[in-house]
């Protein structure tokens, strides 16, 4: 079984991915094997405890080689990445071209649509709560739910229904927004939603005192969420830019205990899920 994330240059996702992957071993009774999809094999392995990162064509040529033909996959993605239907069986279709048959099956994303996953919307609350704690003076208080961004409307849809949800859970007198990381340029991608610097600056140019929580819609630490980055050098900026702007970040939706019950739930479906059978030809 291998829980797999799209992977970072940063040993803070790496490491995460190992925790995750070590608590859902003891939840099930079963190894679970931490993977990345792509460039944390990039990461030195000294800043990893000595012990290198695997990627998943890595992964799997080293594990078909030895003989294993059948692999169960546990995607850390909230909806359906290319990753998912694209990257993963082109990798696994290599490599049974070169060692033989393989079996593959793919557990659901975390926020399957349309029913979603409530306990994703009840962890983002939580979060929330802890970020505002009891100094949320300035008001109305905006919670901006930012995640990486895609160009793929189903899964900018997950987004929505988080946020939706999210407003249900924090109520009235909390306005609800989002904002992404990463968009492409064009009206095409309109539907992906505002960059988060933007969105920030339209809050501060009101010139009203407002806090600003970020709801992180991040299951690791990486280029973008956690200490150092990007979201930290942006929430900074605006707060410089707009003193009436108190901005603050929420902890990571992988750091909340309830997050290891949706992946344990997601690994107990996984006999039920088509098996993608790859060979040779």
């Amino acid at each position: 079984m291998i829980l797999l994330d799209n992977g970072s240059r940063r040993a803070a996702a790496t490491l995460n991915l190992r925790r995750l992957a070590q608590h859902l071993s003891e939840r099930l009774g079963t190894e679970v094997h931490p993977v990345s999809a792509l460039h944390s094999s990039k990461i030195p392995p000294e800043q990893l405890g000595g012990e290198p990162a695997w990627t998943l064509e890595g992964y799997l040529d080293a594990r078909a080689a030895a003989g294993e033909r059948s692999f169960e996959i546990l995607p850390l993605f909230f909806g359906p990445s290319r990753a998912i239907g694209d990257f993963i069986p082109e990798v696994a279709g290599r490599v049974a071209a070169a060692h033989g048959p393989i079996e593959v099956r793919i557990a659901d994303v975390l926020c399957p649509l349309p029913a979603g996953e409530p306990r994703l919307a009840d962890i983002l609350a939580d979060n929330v709560t802890a970020a505002l704690g009891d100094g949320a003076e300035r008001s109305p208080t905006h919670v901006l739910l930012v995640d990486h961004g895609s160009p793929l409307p189903a899964v900018t849809a997950v987004r929505h229904w988080l946020a939706e949800r999210l407003t249900e859970r924090l109520g009235a007198e909390v306005k609800v927004g989002e904002a992404v990381m990463e968009r492409r340029e064009g009206a095409d991608y309109d539907f992906n939603g505002r960059l988060l610097a933007e969105v920030l600056a339209d809050i501060g140019s009101a010139g009203e005192p407002r806090s600003v929580v970020l709801a992180m819609q991040f299951i690791s630490p990486g280029r973008h969420a956690g200490a150092g980055g990007d979201i930290d050098d942006i929430a900074a900026a605006a707060a410089a830019a707009h003193l009436s702007l108190d901005v603050q970040s929420t902890r990571l939706i992988g750091e909340h205990p309830l997050f290891v019950d949706i992946l344990a739930d997601r690994a107990a479906e996984l006999p039920t899920r088509p098996a993608i059978v790859l060979t040779a030809g």
